[in-house]
């Protein structure tokens, strides 16, 4: 310190520093009025930058303010040294913070709106997290003067001992990014397993892939498990499918009337039902005579996976009106048993012979006297 500090530099220091405080609060007052507006626009990414700035600008302009107070003292140069250079690393990690949080709000966007549903796949959001922050943090070290060559290099030999101690972990996280990669899975697929577990893909995170199945209950599914399982995904390539229906009727019924009466009922159902495929182009096949009657198949469209069980409930109730009042039969399967009673001039059964007394050995003379 070249000299000593006196009250005019005190109060233009406490000036400065208000003035940065004061130009805060103004900033967020003006990004709040902007978030506003920027909620009424379609696109998300304006609402995701508008509130990043909303924490970075505050603070830029109350360090701003710190680092003018600063000049105003008569400090010495490596006091003003330190200074700066913390200030800077400050201005750095809060700047990485805001970056980060505006990548991964991008990436939660980008996700949301390829696959339409709330859950994105957050194992991208988290590495560009992390990623970003440390970046920062190596920026900043290298600012306020740490080397960070040792820093890197003890991290690269450390990882070796992580990546051994965490196969389980790094093995669901590859797989994770692998899962994502190739687009066989994405969040609102409606996926089945080998195993039974089937329902919507809510989220792929860095360790396991959330389902939500139709009792609206939470699956927890190991990224490495999925990876290498066998997997019927509903909804790719395409999201609409078809479903059958196995129908029988008697060998008495009219199969071309059967046939024009089936398909007026598929038609009304495509029609009528929510989730069903109004251009569908329905479809009767007969394939086996049965024991009782006559079997085909009833082809049908649906628009969704979940839709199946409403359109197949309507559709057999409205078949089973329909055909009532056709007066076309389904009849149940019939079985003819016979038994057979003894004949009266049977002859007997012969009775039982009786076993022959046992010989039992005599007993011994008596060797007394």
């Amino acid at each position: 310190m070249n000299r000593g500090v006196v009250l005019h530099d005190w109060v233009a220091a406490s000036i400065a520093m208000a003035a940065g405080i004061a130009a805060g609060l103004l900033l967020r007052i003006v990004l709040r009025w902007l978030g506003k507006h920027a909620l009424r626009t379609k696109w998300t990414g304006d609402d995701i930058i508008v509130d990043a700035l909303r924490t970075i600008a505050p603070w830029a302009a109350t360090v701003a303010g710190a680092a003018a107070a600063a000049a105003e003292l008569p400090l010495t140069t490596r006091v003003s040294g330190i200074v700066n250079h913390t200030l800077t690393a400050l201005i750095i990690l809060i700047t990485t913070l805001t970056a980060a949080r505006v990548v991964a709000g991008l990436v939660q966007s980008l996700a949301h709106s390829r696959t339409g549903v709330a859950g994105s796949a957050t194992i991208f959001v988290n590495i560009t997290r992390v990623v970003v922050v440390a970046m920062g943090i190596l920026v900043a070290l290298e600012t306020v003067g740490v080397s960070i060559a040792p820093l890197l290099t003890a991290l690269g030999v450390g990882g070796l001992a992580v990546a051994l101690a965490l196969q389980d972990t790094l093995a669901n996280l590859f797989a994770g990014v692998h899962i994502l990669a190739s687009k066989t899975v994405q969040p609102g697929d409606y996926i089945r397993l080998s195993g039974g577990e089937e329902g919507y893909v809510v989220d792929i995170n860095w360790r396991n892939t959330v389902v939500r199945n139709l009792s609206n209950n939470l699956v927890i599914i190991p990224n490495a498990r999925l990876a290498r399982t066998n997997m019927t995904n509903y909804t790719r390539p395409e999201q609409e499918l078809t479903i059958v229906v196995q129908v029988g009727v008697g060998y008495d019924s009219d199969l071309e009337h059967v046939e024009r009466v089936t398909l007026e009922v598929v038609d009304s159902v495509m029609t009528d039902i929510t989730g069903a495929l109004p251009g569908h182009e329905a479809a009767v096949r007969f394939h086996t005579f049965a024991d009782s009657r006559i079997n085909f198949t009833v082809i049908l469209g649906v628009g969704e996976f979940s839709n199946q069980y409403r359109i197949k409930h309507e559709f057999i109730k409205r078949l089973h009106r329909r055909y009532r009042a056709e007066g076309i039969s389904i009849p149940a399967p019939a079985r003819t048993i016979s038994i057979e009673r003894d004949l009266p001039d049977a002859p007997p059964f012969p009775h039982q012979r009786e076993a022959p007394p046992s010989r039992l050995p005599s007993p011994l003379p008596d060797s007394r006297h």
